[in-house]
């Protein structure tokens, strides 16, 4: 069982979420927020696997409060829900840690499949979608951002960087194993000490660290 936490200001919003996702066996909706300020509480009380997180609420915002979780130990998986292909506020919650983010006018069938695709530890941000966000959202620090990540790659052996440059492609651990001739596992281990070593959360981070670097 998939446990969810669903937070958006707009009742409406949770309710149809709420209708959606009510008739699926597998997934069980834990608690309702409103506002980013009621997530750590809930999450600490009801221990959801993934979060449906609205990106714009009036007190916390879903930037403050993926930022907040991610930083707590075995934190839930977070999914960004949003109006917009392109915004400013969805790549900095990506870069923030969060698994990838959803329209809110996504198909049902859809949302139940990203929300299985997150839970097993799948982002589910395609690469053609990623560098779409990047092209379009100017930050103003791209430079120092290319720096910073080729940097932090350098820190990588030639095998890890390998596998880093494939998930920064949108390759599944299958593909990469095919690719470089590893073991599913060892692409799993490649991929657990890419994270371990460069202080990132999940596969998102990595693929926008290669797109930082240009490479």
């Amino acid at each position: 069982m998939i446990r969810l936490l669903v937070v958006d200001d707009d009742a409406m919003v949770r309710a149809g979420l709420s209708m959606i996702l009510g008739g699926v066996g597998d997934i069980e909706i834990v608690a309702e927020a409103g506002d980013g300020a009621e997530v750590p509480a809930l999450v600490a009380e009801h221990r959801p696997d993934v979060v449906l997180m609205d990106i714009r609420m009036p007190d916390v915002d879903g930037l403050a409060a993926t930022e907040a979780l991610r930083r707590t130990s075995s934190p839930p998986e977070v999914v960004v829900l949003t109006t917009f292909h392109a915004d400013a506020q969805v790549l900095r919650a990506l870069r923030a840690g969060a698994a990838g983010f959803l329209l809110k006018d996504i198909a049902p069938g859809d949302l139940v499949q990203a929300i299985r695709t997150v839970a097993a530890g799948e982002p589910i941000l395609s690469p053609a979608v990623t560098r779409q966000l990047i092209a379009h959202v100017s930050d103003g620090e791209a430079a120092a951002r290319t720096r910073r990540a080729r940097a932090l790659l350098g820190r990588l052996s030639e095998r890890e960087r390998e596998v880093a440059l494939a998930v920064g492609q949108g390759r599944s651990n299958a593909e990469i194993g095919r690719e470089l001739y590893m073991s599913v596992p060892t692409v799993k281990a490649h991929v657990s000490r890419i994270l371990t070593k460069l202080d990132l959360n999940n596969r998102v981070q990595v693929a926008l660290l290669v797109y930082d670097a240009g490479t």
